[in-house]
């Protein structure tokens, strides 16, 4: 392995603002602790949560690093104690609470996943983030199965396009909901059964109309406020909704008889203040339900674009732009 230098460039914005403050500056490349491993980062999934940090509205959890970013793909250089030296040299990728935007990285050993052949770096780059929210929301706390019909806000998003592919590994019927005839079409391609312009059609009335009127078991929400109420609308008897963001607002107005007559589940999660322990639990849960899939090539990420390290700044408009389809990569040399 190449020696170990002791600075490394690093998005660590001094202060919050536009994507102008995305400047690559020199930090010291960080140490492994306990269970811990020091990547050399290969690509950087950029997610929308990094651009709330860099606006001042999402700070990273206690003793995470100020660096940006949460998902990387790279090459294992260094271990803490712990972790057996034989990992070096390995090819992982890996969630974190922050410093992905980065030369060097470190990560709990727990939460890497071996990258296989399979995937090319930039592909496992835009793995972890989306994988473990979906796995962890629409699988676990909505106890989605096979046959079960779910309903998708954001299709087109890293987040949508994760949940287009699970369901069709796990024989999920994906209706999402997308802001253009476009995006519906390329979720469509992408494996969604059902895609619906919410600008142009009434969301709750097609989904009436999709399921023959009797609704879909889950709704995976990730627009919050005024859609709550509709999205119970859509749901079937015993429907499970899980919220996992709130772009629309973080309150909202619910009709109480409805879920105790129909016997409704509400529910939701954040995932990135989550302990070691279970993302670790989590992670392992994905090798042995997930990866095999991912080793056969049976599931990808849907990849936008990809931009230099540099170019930052560019990633981080096109995400707000929102005009991608799937996830944003950055690439190192």
């Amino acid at each position: 392995m190449d020696a170990i230098p002791p600075t490394m460039k690093a998005i660590d914005p001094a202060e919050p603002g536009g994507p102008e403050v995305l400047q690559v500056v020199d930090r010291p490349v960080p140490h492994p602790g306990e269970g811990e491993v020091l990547v050399r980062i290969a690509a950087i999934g950029v997610n929308r949560p990094e651009v709330m940090q860099r606006e001042g509205k999402y700070p990273p959890p206690p003793g995470a690093s100020s660096i940006l970013g949460m998902e990387f793909a790279g090459t294992i250089v260094a271990v803490g104690d712990g972790v057996m030296a034989e990992v070096i040299g390995q090819p992982v990728c890996a969630l974190v609470s922050g410093g992905a935007y980065a030369e060097y990285a470190v990560a709990p050993y727990g939460q890497c996943l071996p990258v296989p052949e399979s995937l090319s770096m930039v592909e496992a780059a835009a793995m972890p983030e989306t994988l473990f929210t979906v796995w962890t929301n629409l699988f676990e706390r909505a106890y989605a199965v096979e046959g079960d019909t779910v309903l998708v806000h954001g299709g087109t998003s890293g987040i949508g396009t994760m949940a287009i592919g699970l369901g069709k590994l796990f024989g999920l019927t994906t209706i999402v909901t997308a802001g253009s005839d476009d995006k519906c079409e390329a979720a469509r391609r992408l494996g969604a059964d059902h895609a619906i312009n919410y600008r142009s059609e009434d969301f709750v009335e097609r989904v009436r109309a999709i399921t023959d009127g009797r609704g879909v078991q889950v709704v995976l929400d990730m627009v919050g406020g005024d859609y709550v109420p509709r999205n119970i609308q859509c749901l079937a008897d015993d429907g499970r909704h899980v919220s996992i963001a709130v772009q629309r607002g973080a309150s909202a107005t619910i009709p109480l008889f409805e879920i105790m007559k129909r016997r409704l589940t509400l529910t939701g999660s954040t995932l990135r203040a989550r302990s070691v322990a279970f993302k670790s639990l989590v992670a392992d849960e994905i090798a042995r339900s997930v990866w095999p899939a991912v080793e056969a090539g049976r599931l990808k990420p849907a990849i936008d674009r990809t931009f230099p390290f540099a170019d930052v700044a560019d990633a981080h408009r096109r995400m707000e732009a929102g005009d991608h389809v799937g996830k944003i990569v950055l690439t190192l040399p």
